[in-house]
């Protein structure tokens, strides 16, 4: 069994899959943040499905790139649930997740970083890297893409996406253990900026 989440776009999503078959994925609404609504749908969730937390053999998490506090609700969660149950977690990047839901040989997945740019990458049909993710201005990244990259905006919930990736790594062994799992945020914190700014 894999809980897969994401908070590090809007919307936000939860998934629970019996490996690689999903059984339902929950789009959150959460405008004054996921802390307060994560847990609570995670728990029917589980509920619907009669699924205890101890029976879920891998939690994932959009990894980013995001926001902050977005990315580390979700993260935050997969990686403290799987520190207590003993088990690995898997972090998948959001646009890689959406590549996923491509069907071109080449896929360019982007989505809205704010102050005019952003968070993009490319990615082959077996969601291998192609281009590193980058944050830039979307007509600067889109004038060096490679030929035939099939420009893709991340708009829908991703959860499914990354509880299917979540399968695939786990098939390859390719799980981690909670600890050694972190954000990808691509861009630095605004405190972060301000601070190296100054």
């Amino acid at each position: 069994m894999i809980l897969a989440m994401d908070t590090s776009t809007d919307p936000g999503s939860i998934a629970l899959a019996d490996g690689g078959r999903l059984l339902e994925e929950v789009v959150l609404t959460a405008p004054d943040g996921y802390g307060d609504v994560l847990f609570v749908e995670i728990e029917r969730l589980l509920a619907r499905h009669s699924v205890r937390l101890t029976e879920i053999a891998c939690f994932a998490a959009g990894s980013g790139p995001g926001t902050f506090t977005g990315v580390r609700a979700a993260l935050s969660a997969a990686k403290g649930f799987a520190e207590a149950a003993g088990c690995k977690v898997v972090g998948v990047s959001n646009l890689q997740a959406t590549a996923w839901f491509g069907s071109g040989e080449l896929r360019a997945p982007y989505r809205n970083a704010h102050r005019g740019e952003v968070y993009a990458g490319v990615f082959d049909a077996h969601l291998r890297t192609v281009q590193e993710e980058v944050v830039t201005k979307l007509d600067v990244w889109s004038a060096a893409l490679p030929a035939g990259a099939v420009l893709m905006m991340q708009e829908q919930p991703l959860a499914r996406a990354i509880a299917a990736i979540a399968w695939k790594r786990m098939q390859a062994g390719l799980a981690e253990d909670p600890a050694a799992l972190d954000a990808n945020y691509v861009r630095r914190a605004d405190a972060e900026m301000m601070w190296v700014d100054k």
